[in-house]
């Protein structure tokens, strides 16, 4: 009996294997997102087949294998308007490096005082700024264009450049305000043990750090600012100062003749720049974007 006893408490209680993983199917999600990569894809495409056929056959040619290549869209588009297209080129160019400076600025000035410092209605402040955000756009027009018409900038870039290094755009502040907010309080302590002021603060262990929300502001100004259309078609009247959108919208004609092939070509060259732009950005706004709360 005592034997018996001893072999059944030497024997173990089955121990629950764990049951073996479902291979997820990888295969058929990777044959989906190429489809719907290829898919998102299409325009892009389609605008790159239609710059290499004649005009008279991008609407009628309805392969993306141009059945007749016209390389000479670019050429003839690059000096179709009343300047050359490296006019446009340079005026956006020019418009984008300005506008990224102001943004960067004056928003992450802003952005520090939101995050940083203590001061007397501080979050009513910022709950005003947020409320900008909800404003739309298009009721400031006429004001903006009545003041800025006062001030005599009509036909000059300052309408375009000015509000940027003003801190008015309100979604580049809430994002460096989330990221900077990561940041530990006790960097500011050590510098104000230190010696450091606010603004030495900021200049000297708060920027260098902020370097991800700083190019998601670049890069997303960079794209914004890019194609803009409505703002210069709005103040600019001089054919000099036009920006690419501009120029693009001068090869379509109201009467039926425009030059579809040659738009196309152009089109396809002011992406290039925005495209490099995000390429060499785009590990930074990653980053960015995750770690300042927008998830």
């Amino acid at each position: 009996m005592t034997l018996t006893m001893t072999r059944e408490s030497s024997v173990e209680p089955p121990v629950d294997q764990p049951m073996p993983k479902r291979r997820r199917p990888r295969f058929i999600r990777h044959v989906l997102l190429s489809a719907v990569g290829v898919l998102m894809m299409y325009p892009l495409l389609w605008m790159i087949s239609s710059s290499l056929k004649p005009s008279n056959t991008v609407f009628t040619d309805e392969s993306l294998w141009p059945a007749v290549f016209d390389f000479g869209n670019y050429s003839r588009g690059w000096t179709a308007l009343s300047e050359p297209f490296e006019i446009y080129l340079v005026n956006s160019l020019v418009i984008v490096i300005l506008s990224i400076v102001g943004n960067l600025l004056s928003c992450s000035l802003a952005a520090y005082a939101f995050a940083r410092l203590r001061f007397t209605g501080r979050k009513l402040f910022f709950a005003m700024m947020l409320g900008t955000m909800m404003l739309p756009g298009h009721v400031l027009v006429v004001p903006q264009y009545v003041m800025f018409d006062r001030l005599g900038w009509l036909n000059t870039y300052y309408p375009l450049l000015v509000p940027h290094f003003l801190a008015t755009n309100g979604f580049y502040i809430f994002l460096m305000v989330q990221f900077m907010r990561s940041l530990p309080q006790e960097l500011d302590d050590a510098a104000r043990i230190d010696g450091c002021g606010p603004f030495r603060t900021f200049w000297k262990v708060i920027m260098p750090l902020c370097l991800p929300a700083f190019a998601t502001t670049a890069i997303f100004t960079f794209i914004s600012v890019w194609n803009e259309f409505f703002g210069p078609l709005l103040y600019l009247t001089d054919p000099e100062l036009y920006t690419v959108p501009l120029a693009l919208r001068q090869f379509m004609d109201s009467e039926g003749q425009s030059q579809w092939g040659e738009m196309f070509a152009m089109s396809f060259l002011s992406l290039a720049p925005v495209i490099g732009f995000f390429i060499a950005g785009q590990k930074y706004l990653v980053k960015g974007i995750a770690t300042t709360g927008l998830r």
